[in-house]
């Protein structure tokens, strides 16, 4: 394929299918990066909840 070939290919239009196929794509990587997000939040909430039972417990013994 020649230079010229390669840039006409480059600079053309892209057709409803082809941005339809690159939106979806986008999509599902928006989506793996949520999913990512979510499952991080669930272990942040998780570590928290340990933390404070930790702290709640020490603070019992402290106090008697």
């Amino acid at each position: 394929m020649s230079i010229k070939q390669r840039l006409k290919r480059m600079l053309r239009r892209l057709t409803p299918a082809e941005v339809a196929s690159s939106e979806l794509a986008d999509a599902e990587l928006a989506r793996l990066e949520a999913q990512t997000a979510q499952e991080y939040a669930a272990a942040m909430v998780s570590y928290q909840d340990t933390r404070i039972k930790r702290l709640k417990v020490f603070l019992r013994t402290q106090v008697d």
